[in-house]
């Protein structure tokens, strides 16, 4: 499989290769029934068991981005308990009028609460006074990176506790038996700032519910693939990996694209803006050279984008133009490169905007089909998949969300490298 042609895409599976321009089309979008309150499916809605609750303290709940889709997390779930919060999503805090709200309470001044040396325990010796609660939600690595991030929120008094209890999040395996969801921590922290904890017991309500409908779901998946396990073990041959990994590993170039994307419609609308490059990163894995360009979109920005891939919008519609960063990326680039992604989204982008000049795309090699085929399971996100298998993970390798999925993406690289090249 040495010799691969400019116009194909390596699939793992055998040896089959498809010319890239064969792609089949992905099914027509569907949204899923959802409660508009929750977001979560209306089957597992969780929304019964709320209870609001009033409170002196004003909690801010600060989200890291990689959490907003985490269909078990509890930030939203905690800020439709308690009346007196506010939930934002983002990284770069500094200067932002969120922040600004956060921090501009002369009645209650902000206290962040984190777990450090130093932190003051909120049972021993609380704040004097009402105060705004900055909580931050994500895991421990987010949230320390968060902080570093945003020196007004790292510059704050910080609190922590003691939980009377282990964490009743049975999906989920901390690292500690003190470390519990973002939703139990303001439900101890509060309890013990208004000195009412049973008051905010009814927190933990939709939380339970939520848990019980995941492990009846787990349940009823585990019993469906049970029926299959046996014929499963007599058909698997073993874990592949595509040799391309051993005897092209000089050409390998991971790749990060993130797109100016505008919502998807259920029915085709003429008016909509199609998907385009505006953040393009690689990094090519024998030598460490990188590449990074930030893009001026074509079409109006999308609202939620910014945000989503954390650059701020002024930076986006300032990049380079279309002509200018595909002639940069084309003197990066080598004949023989081969252009491993996590997926097959940001490469087919590239490949549209190469071709509209004329020029033939690279080999690609889609590295969640690769993990996907090597575990035989399916996979979701970069992010989720090297946190579920504590992969080591080096410092970003660019700027905003693409900087941090390059370093995701390299590392994965490494592993399926170094496990190939351990094969006879």
């Amino acid at each position: 499989m040495s010799g691969v042609r400019a116009h194909e895409v390596i699939i793992l599976g055998g040896a089959s290769v498809r010319p890239l321009e064969q792609e089949p089309q992905s099914a027509p979008w569907a949204p899923r029934d959802e409660c508009g309150r929750c977001g979560r499916p209306r089957r597992v809605c969780y929304c019964a068991h709320v209870e609001p609750i009033d409170t002196r303290t004003r909690v801010v709940i600060l989200r890291h981005p990689r959490e907003r889709h985490v269909a078990i997390g509890t930030a939203h779930m905690a800020s439709l308990c308690l009346t007196n919060s506010v939930l934002e999503t983002g990284v770069e805090w500094s200067g932002t009028p969120a922040l600004a709200r956060a921090l501009g309470d002369p009645e209650r001044p902000a206290v962040l609460l984190y777990p450090s040396p130093g932190a003051r325990d909120v049972a021993v010796d609380p704040p004097p006074g009402p105060v705004t609660l900055i909580a931050v939600d994500g895991t421990w690595r987010q949230a320390k990176h968060l902080i570093a991030r945003n020196p007004e929120l790292a510059a704050l008094p910080r609190y922590t506790f003691t939980p009377s209890a282990p964490s009743d999040y049975r999906i989920r395996k901390e690292p500690d038996i003190r470390y519990v969801s973002t939703i139990e921590a303001l439900m101890h922290v509060l309890g013990l700032l208004e000195g009412d904890p049973e008051r905010f017991a009814s927190m933990l309500a939709p939380f339970r519910a939520m848990i019980d409908h995941q492990i009846a779901f787990e349940a009823s998946q585990r019993h469906v693939a049970s029926r299959h396990k046996r014929r499963r073990r007599r058909e698997h041959r073993g874990p592949e990996l595509p040799r391309v990994l051993v005897e092209r590993a000089e050409d390998l170039v991971c790749v990060v694209g993130e797109a100016n994307a505008w919502p998807r419609r259920r029915v085709a609308d003429p008016a909509s803006y199609p998907d385009e490059l505006v953040h393009w990163l690689a990094y090519r894995w024998s030598t460490g050279e990188r590449f990074e360009i930030i893009a001026a979109p074509t079409h109006p920005l999308a609202r939620r984008i910014p945000e989503y891939i954390d650059l701020p919008a002024d930076r986006i519609e300032a990049g380079r133009a279309r002509a200018d960063w595909h002639s940069a990326w084309r003197a990066f680039r080598r004949p023989t490169d081969l252009l491993c992604a996590w997926g097959t989204y940001a490469t087919g982008l590239l490949r549209d905007e190469l071709e509209a000049d004329g020029e033939p795309a690279a080999a690609t090699l889609d590295l969640r089909q690769v993990a996907r085929a090597y575990l035989s399971r399916r996979l979701g996100g970069l992010e989720e998949y090297v946190e579920s298998t504590d992969l080591p993970r080096g410092p970003a390798l660019g700027v905003g969300r693409g900087g941090r999925r390059l370093a995701d993406l390299v590392a994965v690289t490494n592993a399926f490298v170094a496990l190939a090249r351990s094969r006879p």
